[in-house]
């Protein structure tokens, strides 16, 4: 070998170094990784979590997935998981944040003549601070609770005005001019009628209004909605499967009154299917939406 050329050594040292890589990191570190992962209390984990019943696979109790019917409506005798960003919803290929910010408040209008002829508009885009306007009234009005929320207008839009007219030296507009309702599309009656002695306008398709001072109008909503966070927004990943505390037992009489039991009984499968803080302080308690169905189903059986 030492009569070798050095360049010749130093590329047979190169693929000497490629196949022990490729053995090492290729074969004999996924092995042992599977290995250990057939040990009991790794197994079912390293297998995706699988939930079953009857023997058939419904889902991954890592993995949210809707309980909504045929027409994308929630399905009232069972809980409600959040909404999703994740492809076209839950989608584990295609896990994904909306990532919008809190200061996304204004909306881009839909085209009214595509509205009126029943197509989608693509150039139209809804805020994060309706979205969740919206949420809040969606599941609200399932539940018999409260949905407003403040910021938000009575109609399930984000609460915004646009103001304009001359600014002082902070950058403040010192008397309103114009004032519009920037989320509220033409015909719609503005949420408020006035705003510092100016009437409010409603948006006209294809206006900016980038030019006035974005106000959002806090409202007379509670301070504390009656419908949780973790309801009106997605999570980071796009299928967290999870549920507070706090939202599961806002949907308990629902449930119990569909399927016809106490509503004692529906809080106790709750306590059942609710994990306990990571590591015992980190996070909070939450509730698995999927186990805590499948525990419903053989409980306390549909009869609709």
């Amino acid at each position: 070998m030492n009569s070798l050329p050095g360049w010749l050594r130093r590329h047979l040292a190169a693929l000497r170094a490629l196949l022990l890589l490729t053995l090492v990191c290729g074969a004999v570190y996924p092995l042992a990784i599977t290995a250990v992962a057939q040990l009991p209390g790794l197994k079912d984990k390293a297998e995706g979590s699988y939930a079953e019943v009857d023997g058939e696979r419904v889902g991954s109790e890592l993995i949210g997935q809707p309980f909504l019917d045929a027409d994308g409506n929630p399905l009232k005798q069972y809980f409600q998981v959040r909404d999703s960003n994740a492809g076209d919803g839950w989608d584990p290929m295609s896990t994904a944040a909306s990532n919008r910010g809190m200061e996304d408040v204004v909306d881009v209008l839909p085209d009214p003549a595509l509205v009126r002829a029943g197509k989608e508009d693509e150039n139209a885009r809804e805020s994060l601070l309706t979205t969740v306007c919206a949420r809040s009234l969606k599941f609200g009005e399932l539940d018999g609770a409260d949905g407003s929320r403040p910021y938000c207008t009575e109609s399930g839009v984000g609460a915004v005005l646009s103001v304009i007219g001359p600014r002082d030296e902070t950058g403040m507009v010192s008397r309103p001019i114009k004032v519009v309702s920037v989320n509220e599309a033409c015909p719609a009656t503005p949420f408020i009628a006035e705003y510092k002695g100016v009437k409010v306008e409603c948006a006209t398709y294809g206006e900016d209004y980038g030019e006035g001072q974005t106000v959002p109008i806090r409202g007379d909503a509670p301070e504390r909605p009656a419908v949780p966070a973790d309801a009106v927004t997605a999570s980071g990943s796009g299928i967290d499967p999870h549920i507070s505390t706090e939202w599961a037992e806002l949907q308990a009489p629902r449930i119990a009154a569909a399927r016809g039991i106490p509503a004692d009984r529906v809080e106790r499968l709750i306590e059942d299917n609710t994990t306990g803080r990571a590591l015992g302080f980190m996070g909070e308690p939450a509730v698995n939406v999927l186990t805590l169905n499948i525990a419903l189903d053989k409980t306390a059986p549909f009869q609709g």
